[in-house]
């Protein structure tokens, strides 16, 4: 029998390289998955829809949800893109069309909010102007962060497109921000020493010299999901387990409830499970709802966040340094 060395050429480009991680879904693991997730179609208490997945449109659920249960707010929207999620597309709109969506659901969400709840919005360059009008007619504007995406394709009659915004806002002058719990442990390039030779505001670790910072409103720290990382999945527009780490140690305490109403692949739920939070979120396709079952699932196994460690948040391409850190506190112990 012969092999038509074209064919076979592309079944081996098709084979997932060995290193490769993504997370996907057998038969067996929908049909599994898929019991666990619930649909409203009453009002209900805070207990039904706390640590679940609710697979509807956000839009016919929201009448449905308790009132003043959720701490923080994490909104990761469609960008005002034309995209394709699964077998879904959400087209790109008029700008003033994008605000009037954005107010839809966004002014009906205030009633799941706790009065001193945090609110979380992301968005592109050119949606971010679109949630900062429509957020600030609700919330308290605190600030923008913008972090760098270090995916992305070329151009060659414009600027790379290589970040993207989040919108902090609070519900009132009261709100929860531990920064403390957010520091960025950085490599010294010139360290300082007092008078007596000692390190000044630095670290050694394992030779390396570090210095813990505090938290601002640039983040050139994250990597976005590729596919040898443990938490890539299939969804577009995946968000890095330590993008949602941040948010949620910054603004929420253990205990609290983070809610998600564009919950995707999971990756808010099972941040907030490891970190010891209580979650719940909507999402509308099913398949990305039991790919988020199946990660909160192996977050009961493994609750390690890449680019977290030590309990601080650690630079880009040093993990290395991530592993004898851990290897030290394991022989402490």
């Amino acid at each position: 029998m012969k092999i038509n060395p074209i064919c076979s050429k592309v079944e081996m480009m098709k084979k997932p390289a060995k290193l490769n991680r993504t997370i996907k879904l057998s038969k067996e693991e929908i049909e599994n998955y898929r019991s666990r997730l619930i649909r409203l179609n009453e009002p209900v208490k805070i207990n039904a829809v706390v640590n679940k997945i609710i697979n509807q449109d956000l839009l016919n659920v929201i009448d449905f949800l308790p009132e003043d249960f959720v701490d923080l707010l994490f909104i990761d929207p469609p960008y005002n893109l034309t995209k394709k999620f699964n077998e879904r597309f959400f087209k790109k709109m008029d700008l003033r069309d994008y605000e009037i969506w954005l107010d839809s659901w966004l002014s009906k969400l205030r009633k799941i909010l706790k009065r001193n709840s945090s609110i979380y919005i992301c968005g592109d360059w050119k949606s971010s102007s679109s949630i900062f009008k429509v957020g600030s007619e609700y919330f308290k504007v605190r600030n923008r962060i913008t972090w760098e995406r270090e995916k992305g394709r070329g151009a060659k009659s414009n600027w790379k497109n290589c970040t993207e915004d989040i919108w902090f806002f609070t519900n009132s002058e009261t709100y929860t921000f531990n920064v403390n719990e957010v520091k960025l442990r950085r490599r010294v390039i010139a360290p300082y020493k007092d008078e007596l030779r000692n390190p000044k505001d630095w670290q050694m670790e394992d030779g390396a010299k570090f210095r813990d910072t505090s938290p601002s409103n640039i983040w050139n720290d994250i990597s976005v999901p590729f596919w040898s990382m443990p938490e890539n999945t299939e969804h577009p527009t995946q968000k890095p387990e330590k993008l949602l780490a941040k948010i949620i140690l910054a603004s929420s305490n253990k205990g609290d409830v983070v809610f998600d109403p564009f919950l995707g692949s999971g990756t808010t739920a099972v941040v907030a499970k490891k970190l010891g939070r209580k979650f719940a979120g909507v999402e509308i396709d099913e398949h990305y709802c039991c790919l988020a079952e199946k990660r909160l699932v192996q977050a009961e196994i493994d609750k390690r966040i890449q680019g977290y460690e030590d309990g601080v948040f650690w630079e880009r391409n040093t993990l290395i340094e991530q592993v004898k850190s851990q290897s030290s506190k394991v022989k402490q112990k």
